[in-house]
């Protein structure tokens, strides 16, 4: 059972990032995914959540308009698409999966079953 997140690398303010997250092992079609990412020195926090039947996505607040979480249970993989970044989005950031598809669990790090090895996001000039 793995998750794979990859995508990551340099980009300047402004720029945009694809990070894909891939499942091997299980099949994603009942699992919620979520994204997180941690700065060096800071906690894991909330990115972006979307359940498994694509009906409640949820984004922090910071992101808003800028990234949108998407995936595809064929494929067993999601994404982040992430738009004119900022320097403050930059960190490791990590896919995961919970079987709790409701909301308020979605938005938390100890409610997810499984975690992919992180892939980082340097926004930098």
């Amino acid at each position: 059972v793995q998750l794979q997140a990859s995508g990551g690398g340099l980009v300047q303010p402004g720029g945009s990032l694809r990070l894909s997250c891939a499942a091997s092992g299980f099949t994603l079609d009942y699992y919620a995914i979520g994204w997180f990412r941690q700065a060096p020195g800071r906690e894991r926090s909330f990115v972006a959540a979307l359940n498994s039947d694509n009906t409640v996505t949820s984004y922090t607040n910071s992101v808003k308009d800028r990234f949108s979480i998407s995936r595809d249970n064929a494929k067993n993989t999601a994404w982040l698409q992430m738009n004119n970044l900022k320097p403050e989005d930059t960190a490791v950031y990590y896919c995961a999966a919970t079987t709790k598809n409701n909301q308020r669990s979605m938005l938390k790090v100890s409610e997810y079953d499984y975690w992919g090895q992180g892939t980082l996001v340097t926004v930098s000039s």
